[in-house]
């Protein structure tokens, strides 16, 4: 029995310094923790059905201005580099700069464009239910 308890605390002295080298080489920044789109329009609940996680890597070219779209679903991304600016139908804006984070609006009509000189590069993250669109494009519109 007391051999068991000085190997663990052997273990336990030992393994210390390596969580503690571990944490200083691990950190978190928390980018956005909200209940609320970028136009503060509250987010509405998750639909019901089989979640379906989507992940894009978005690239959106200098001067290009995406078509009029809306998402069913509630999205959130990152712009990695570049600047991208967000307009909804009613004008609501927001200007997004390298490092940026964003709650994107849901079910509202809008679109991106890249206003400045070099690529726009956005990770969105989709929470989504399997078989639904995560993007409807204006043609779609009813």
């Amino acid at each position: 029995m007391k051999r068991a308890i000085v190997a663990a605390l052997l273990v336990l002295a030992f393994a210390s310094p390596t969580w503690a080298l571990q944490d200083q080489a691990v950190k978190a920044v928390q980018l956005t923790k909200t209940m609320n789109s970028w136009d503060g329009s509250t987010l509405p609940p998750y639909p019901a059905g089989q979640p379906e996680i989507t992940i894009l890597r978005i690239t959106v070219s200098p001067g290009v201005r995406l078509p009029l779209h809306e998402h069913p679903v509630i999205n959130a991304g990152v712009l990695l580099k570049g600047e991208l600016t967000v307009v909804t139908e009613k004008g609501a804006t927001l200007h997004l700069h390298a490092g940026d984070s964003i709650v994107e609006v849901v079910d509202k009509w809008h679109y991106g464009i890249n206003e400045g000189k070099e690529p726009a590069e956005i990770i969105v993250f989709y929470a989504g239910v399997e078989g639904e669109s995560i993007t409807v494009k204006e043609t779609g519109r009813p």
